[in-house]
């Protein structure tokens, strides 16, 4: 492995002909605890991505190392009809869960391969994902501490806070929900 990783984005209908890329990347990550995905949750994973990049800001970024996939983000702008906030533990502020289409961009996979964490490509990735947003604000969740102490030390370094709990779907695992506040409107 050389240090020589390059991040490409696509956005909206370019990323479409991409899955076949990130997919070896999502069953390898995914598999490891805490996650330990199967058949199913891939098949899932295809579903939900081919709805996802027909949203609008639809965006993917794509590391490399020469022509190997080591990781990708990926996400979108949240519609003024979102779900996102709902699955909080704890009641925020309505002005807090207000969307406009263009004030929050939500992250939903952020994922690089074992062999080449901690070499700072997550943030490389993250910073072009994001690079150029005219939003207020980044979201994501993410599994709580210890599972994902080195994620949850990352966000933190980059600026997100915890704004609380959330458990998306009923029968989800639970979520630290992440913001990180880009500018004020």
């Amino acid at each position: 492995m050389t240090d020589q990783v390059t991040i490409q984005r696509w956005d909206g209908s370019g990323a479409v002909a991409q899955l076949d890329a990130i997919l070896s990347a999502y069953e390898e990550v995914y598999a490891e605890p805490p996650y330990l995905e199967g058949p199913r949750d891939i098949a899932e994973f295809i579903e939900r991505f081919q709805r996802q990049v027909e949203r609008p800001g639809f965006r993917l970024a794509i590391a490399y190392e020469d022509t190997e996939v080591v990781g990708f983000t990926f996400g979108y702008l949240l519609p003024p009809d979102t779900q996102w906030w709902r699955g909080l533990l704890r009641p925020v502020p309505e002005e807090f869960t207000r969307e406009t289409g263009d004030r929050t961009f939500v992250i939903i996979e952020l994922a690089v391969r074992n062999p080449w964490r901690r070499r700072g490509i997550a943030k490389k990735l993250h910073t072009a994902l994001i690079e150029g947003l005219e939003v207020e604000r980044v979201t994501l969740t993410m599994r709580p501490e210890p599972e994902a102490r080195p994620a949850q030390l990352a966000y933190e370094s980059w600026g997100y806070k915890k704004v609380g709990e959330s458990r998306p779907w009923d029968e989800a695992p639970l979520y630290d929900s992440m913001v990180l506040n880009i500018k004020s409107r």
